[in-house]
Parts: structure tokens; C-alpha cells; sequence
């Protein structure tokens, strides 16, 4: 691995929220050097890419990169609450757009003009009954076919929040129905890569806002945690984790981590009171005891982001206590990825920064 290689520095992408204006669009701001406890808003604040398309509003961005070709990807919910129909959650939930809008690009500083990806569209263009899809995000998983498949075994497996409707039921009326956590492959985030798994989280209740980081194991497995927003009994941000290969399947055991994860940042301590999580490893992880990772909470509804770490993620995660600490005020749910050196030079170089 050559100096330009290897690992240095992280690049969040995230919304604001502005009830008075018009935000809902995708800002990027990059670590201070190496620092993830410190974070420089790029293009002096102003975002970096906006949706013309769909409802012209985008949240909830999360940002991933292909290993096999190398492109990267920001994929972000398309809704527009601020300036948009103002139907509110509950209609939102069960009749806004079932499309993801996505932004790809070769060098994390050009980026193509956005598309959709329809997630409730079946291969014989007919369409699940979904209400809105929201906030999601991925994991590259190098083995999700089996051998011999046409274009490689890789995969994205996705997930993210929708309400799931009866067949019978295409006005989506039936309002007993929660929120769940649903999951498909791409390879490209195009429709014509994409397939509908099915449910990934089903707890009777509603959950949403799923963000999930993996680490290996002595054995040579890989232990998969997730952390998701409960609605419905108390838990707020509950964290999970299963040592199943293929742990998107109906199958895979999880064991209950941590529940009411970033309730001390609320000022009446309501575990219902923080969204939107967003995991990352500390990229300089070896697997020893100086191994760290860093949780962001989304304290609703305008405070924004605010951290937590985790020296040994089977005990969960505790609020970060770090004088050097910065993060723009109403920083709101996004997504982080660690960079090269290459790439953070990049990037500076393109603001202004280096």
C-alpha cells in the first residue's frame, strides 16, 4: 500500500434541517486531517448536490463506494417537508414516493446528475405495495451470489424504512400498519440490477432509520451490528448484532446490545428523542484494544448531531467526551465513509482547504 493508499480522513454527507428555508439537499463536510472528532463544511457550507427530480427534497443521504468498479454512490430519501406538499408523516408514510434518488461518481468531487431507483418496482414492472421509502443505506457484500453468476458474486444489500400494504389494499387505508425495515440487492443502484428481498426487521411496531457497521472475528468471521430507531416501545435507538454470514436472511439470530442509545442528549432523557443514526469505524482499526468506533444521534427536533464512541462495540456505545469535538450546528441524518490519502487531497484541494 503506497502513502497515497492509505487510510486518512472521512467524509460525512448528511441534510439541515431549515424550517425557514430550503435545505433538504446534500451537504458534505470533510475531518480535519485524520481527526473524526472534528469535521470542515465543504463549499463553505452551501450544498453539494441538489434533486431536481421527484419532490425536489432529499434526506436521510448515505454514501458507499463499489470495491469492484470503484464508483461511488450517495443515495438519499426523496422528500421534501419544508416548502414541499406539507401532508405531514402519517400521509407521507403511506403515499410518498417509494423512489430513492442517487448521485454516482468516479472521484467523490464530479458527480453525475441524480436518477431514481423505484424500490417498490417488481422485474414484471408491477409494484409492492409501499408507502414511502426512507433512509437508506448498505453493505457491500463480496459473496451474495453464488459462483458462476453473470457479472461477479458482489452485491449491495439495502435497507431501509417502508410501510407495507395488502395487495388488497392500494389506497393504502389500513392504518394498523407500522413502519418496517425492508431489504434488496443492486449491484448499481439501477432498476435493472435491483431485486426486492423482503423484511429485515419486524418487531410488531415501528421501526426505522437503520445504520449498521461490521467487524471481524478471531475465527474469521464477521460479527454484523445494526442500530435502529424503535417507535413503538420505548427502546428509541436499540443496537443488535448476529455472527450470521448472510445476515440479511429471515434466519439470522440477533442479540439485543444496547437499548435508549443517545437518550442522555435529550434534555427530558426521552430514548425517543434521537434518530437517525450513523455508524463508522475508526479506519486505523486492528482489531486491539486502541480499536474504536464513533456513533452520530440526531437529537430532534433541530439540535442535529451528536456523538457517541464505543471502545468494544458488544458493550455498546456511551456520549463522547472530547474538548476538540466540532460538528456544524443542525447537522442532520447522513452517513460516513473513510477516505485515502489520495482522496482527501483531493477533496481539499477542490474546496479550497489544502
Amino acid at each position: 500500500m503506497t502513502a497515497t493508499d492509505s487510510p486518512f480522513g472521512y467524509l460525512l454527507v448528511h441534510f439541515i434541517e431549515d424550517p425557514d428555508g430550503y435545505a433538504e439537499k446534500i451537504y458534505m463536510d470533510l475531518s480535519d486531517g485524520d481527526n473524526p472528532r472534528r469535521w470542515i463544511p465543504l463549499n463553505d457550507g452551501k450544498p453539494i448536490l441538489t434533486s431536481t427530480i421527484g419532490t425536489t427534497g432529499v434526506r436521510d443521504p448515505h454514501i458507499i463506494r463499489n470495491p469492484q468498479t470503484g464508483t461511488w454512490y450517495v443515495i438519499a430519501t426523496d422528500l421534501r417537508v419544508f416548502g414541499g406538499d406539507n401532508a405531514g408523516w402519517f400521509e407521507w408514510t403511506r403515499h410518498a414516493s417509494t423512489n430513492l434518488i442517487i448521485w454516482e461518481s468516479d472521484d467523490l468531487v464530479h458527480w453525475s446528475e441524480p436518477r431514481m431507483l423505484d424500490v417498490s418496482r417488481k422485474p414484471d414492472d408491477t409494484h409492492l405495495e409501499l408507502g414511502m421509502a426512507w433512509a437508506c443505506e448498505c453493505l457491500w457484500v463480496p459473496d451474495y451470489y453464488p459462483e458462476g453468476h453473470e457479472g461477479g458474486r458482489g452485491a449491495f444489500v439495502m435497507y431501509w424504512s417502508s410501510t407495507i400494504f395488502n395487495d388488497d389494499d392500494p389506497d393504502h387505508t389500513d392504518d394498523g400498519v407500522c413502519c418496517t425495515v425492508l431489504w434488496g440487492a443492486t449491484t448499481d443502484f439501477t432498476q435493472q440490477t435491483y431485486e426486492y428481498g423482503g423484511v429485515f426487521i419486524d418487531t410488531g411496531g415501528d421501526s426505522i432509520d437503520t445504520t449498521m457497521v461490521q467487524r471481524p472475528l478471531p475465527d474469521g468471521g464477521v460479527r454484523t451490528y445494526r442500530i435502529t430507531k424503535d417507535n413503538s416501545f420505548g427502546n428509541g435507538i436499540w443496537m443488535d448484532s448476529t455472527d450470521a454470514h448472510r445476515w440479511w436472511e429471515p434466519d439470522a439470530q440477533w442479540t439485543c446490545v444496547q437499548k435508549h442509545v443517545g437518550a442522555g442528549y435529550v434534555p427530558d432523557g426521552n430514548p425517543g428523542g434521537v434518530e437517525g443514526p450513523a455508524v463508522f469505524a475508526n479506519h486505523h482499526n486492528d482489531g486491539s484494544d486502541a480499536d474504536e468506533w464513533y456513533l452520530f444521534v440526531d437529537v430532534i427536533p433541530s439540535i442535529g448531531y451528536q456523538p457517541m464512541r464505543s471502545k468494544n462495540l458488544d458493550s455498546g456505545f456511551v456520549p463522547l467526551a472530547s474538548p476538540d469535538y466540532y460538528l456544524s450546528e443542525h447537522t442532520k441524518h447522513g452517513g460516513v465513509v473513510s477516505l485515502t490519502k489520495e482522496e482527501y487531497d483531493r477533496i481539499a484541494s477542490e474546496y479550497g482547504l489544502r
